[in-house]
């Protein structure tokens, strides 16, 4: 049989989107399946952007594109940039990509070499440490704790830094914690990137728009505007407009980056599907209000799961700022007696074990924390309906008490 490439060591299948993947087969067999696996909103797309889609079709915008994005996209990209953020970006500088992951994915590749470190704040996006470790550069995880409101001190940054250091991501709302850098600590981390100007920061935005409590979001590069020559800002409209089927990311920075990550984009996809360029183009420069309306119900959802898991002995949870995850600690159940005995023999992460335990038991299918870098929790999305979220909850509150 012939061998796959010893790169393929280095990584290992998405667990978001297994777990989804396995809800829905279970469902598809008729097993009442809740999922909080996916990292997608149940909104749909909304009509306006639907209906920009079907005009293109119409109008025969249905061939190759330049290959990292049409103008139309890249001018939409370059004002939302300018209007939101302050930052002015020529088209030289902005690149569109199959989604998020891809703009990344480019990104690592252009940039990293074997032997650089990249610094990850943990938990993790699952893809962050992989997409690097294929690349052949060295993921450094910067640790933090629910204690710490899952953002790491700058003390530890500052330790973790070395002549090695290629790169830093920030990813704030993050996934899975809905933490966010809050303008003092991105101050902080400003000042001390700011001595080591060998570092690139990648700024990934991707839940910008999904901030709850009235915050206000802000970047690093929003706060320290010097950094503009070595960050790469990445976003998309995946989440805030409901369009994950539709995979259109971007990404803005230095000029020669940009047209690195658009010569590897070349020779692997080529553009971008050019009706969803229209759409993410008509999102972008289009009516805004709908968001405001995601964000009241999906903080609406956060509150129910929270108060619903804070009332539950043993998980131990943080009120997330955004995104639409909330990564409750589970570990106090690790040391009971029912629960060990439960654990199949060889399993070493025991988030994995409670995640395929709830699933098979009780019908729910969360996120093993261990995918994320932190098994002593899960990840549950607030993504889908209330009466979902009550009843998927309270079956892990069930499952829990069941292991008294």
């Amino acid at each position: 049989m012939i061998s796959v490439s010893e790169r393929m060591n280095t990584i290992s299948p998405s667990l978001t989107l297994a777990i989804t993947a396995k809800a829905k087969e279970l469902k598809a067999m008729g097993r009442d399946v809740i999922g909080f696996g996916a990292g997608e909103p149940d909104f749909d797309t909304p009509d306006s952007i639907k209906e920009a889609a079907i005009t293109a079709i119409r109008d025969g915008q249905t061939k190759y594109t330049p290959v990292g994005g049409t103008v139309q996209l890249k001018k939409a990209i370059q004002q939302k940039f300018e209007r939101e953020n302050g930052f002015k970006y020529g088209l030289n500088e902005i690149t569109a990509s199959v989604g998020g992951k891809q703009v990344l994915f480019n990104l690592f590749l252009a940039v990293l070499n074997p032997g650089d470190e990249v610094i990850i704040p943990a938990p993790y996006w699952v893809s962050y440490n992989d997409i690097v470790s294929f690349c052949g550069a060295k993921p450094v995880v910067l640790e933090t704790s629910i204690e710490e409101k899952y953002v790491p001190s700058p003390a530890k940054l500052a330790a973790l830094i070395t002549p090695k250091t290629k790169m830093i991501v920030i990813n704030s709302p993050s996934n899975p914690t809905g933490s966010y850098f809050d303008e003092a600590m991105l101050r902080q981390y400003a000042d001390i990137l700011l001595k080591h100007p060998h570092v690139l920061i990648v700024s990934d935005d991707i839940y910008e728009h999904l901030l709850y409590d009235g915050l206000k979001f802000k970047n690093i590069l929003m706060i320290e505007p010097s950094l503009r020559d070595r960050t790469v800002v990445v976003n998309g409209v995946s989440k805030a407009y409901s369009m994950t089927g539709w995979r259109i990311g971007y990404g803005a920075g230095p000029a020669h980056i940009i047209e690195a990550m658009e010569t590897i984009q070349g020779q692997s996809t080529s553009n971008p599907a050019s009706i969803a360029q229209t759409a993410a183009a008509a999102a972008l420069s289009g009516d805004q209000s709908f968001i405001g309306d995601f964000k009241r119900i999906f903080q609406g959802r956060r509150d129910l799961m929270f108060r619903i898991l804070e009332s539950i002995d043993g998980v131990k949870v943080f009120l997330p700022s955004g995104a639409f995850y909330i990564f409750p600690d589970i570990s106090a159940i690790y040391n009971k007696p029912k629960f060990k005995q439960l654990v199949p023999p060889g399993e070493t992460s025991m988030s994995m074990a409670f995640s395929n335990l709830l699933i098979e038991k009780h019908n729910v299918a969360v996120v093993p924390g261990i995918a994320f870098g932190d098994d002593r929790c899960v990840r549950l999305s607030y993504a889908l309906g209330e009466e979902a979220i009550r009843s998927g909850v309270e079956r892990i509150g069930t499952f829990i008490r069941e292991l008294d």
